[in-house]
């Protein structure tokens, strides 16, 4: 998402209108590890590790908290294992756990809501559009445009910007956005395309 090519690209691809493709065998995983399969728990985090903290931490912008809270989220998940019932995606279910307990951690803390946008250290640089990534000129190029994503996303509103990462991060569709944060779709559905529509409008002046 913050390569020079792709910042734009993956924000005209945002449709909002859709469901994203559903990822499979999520709720089956979470009832086989309920019923004491642990290896179907190690696929679970494998697929929604990278995007859970990144959530998080962009939420938070606290590393020591964003561990915490990521910590929490699993052990309420490993907790919850015998009560889960896949009445949603479990996508839903995991993130509207983690929006939770970031609202209570928003709650009793009076930090500054910051945004992370340096390098994922779990995206694989294997093609050739990642290799020019890291060509001296495209990194100069790289770091500016995920500077001025960060400026645009500290810049929208807390609201807006959590639509944008559940949907990005955690793959939720709008409905599902709506679920996890206890709001209407149609509420999910205006943040999502705010935060898009100005992100859009922020990068214009660097692609």
């Amino acid at each position: 998402m913050y390569a020079p090519q792709s910042a734009s690209a993956r924000l005209a691809r945002v449709n909002i209108g859709n469901a994203p493709d559903e990822p499979s065998g999520d709720e089956d995983l979470m009832q086989r590890y309920a019923g004491g399969d642990a290896a179907a728990f190690e696929q679970l985090y494998a697929r929604h590790r990278g995007g859970l903290y990144r959530y998080i931490a962009r939420q938070c912008g606290d590393r020591a908290a964003a561990e915490e809270l990521y910590q929490d989220v699993w052990s309420r998940v490993i907790e919850a294992r015998a009560r889960y019932r896949a009445e949603a995606r479990f996508a839903t279910w995991l993130y509207t756990l983690a929006h939770n307990r970031l609202i209570d951690w928003y709650r009793k803390s009076s930090r500054v809501v910051w945004v992370d946008f340096g390098r994922d250290d779990d995206a694989p640089e294997t093609d050739i559009a990642a290799q020019r990534h890291w060509q001296p000129e495209v990194r100069t190029e790289s770091r500016q445009i995920a500077q001025t994503l960060l400026a645009l996303l500290d810049a929208l509103p807390p609201p807006q910007r959590e639509a944008f990462l559940l949907h990005e991060e955690g793959g939720l569709s709008v409905e599902e956005i709506a679920a996890a944060t206890g709001t209407r779709a149609e509420t999910a559905k205006s943040r999502l395309r705010y935060a898009v529509a100005k992100l859009r409008c922020g990068l214009q002046e660097l692609i």
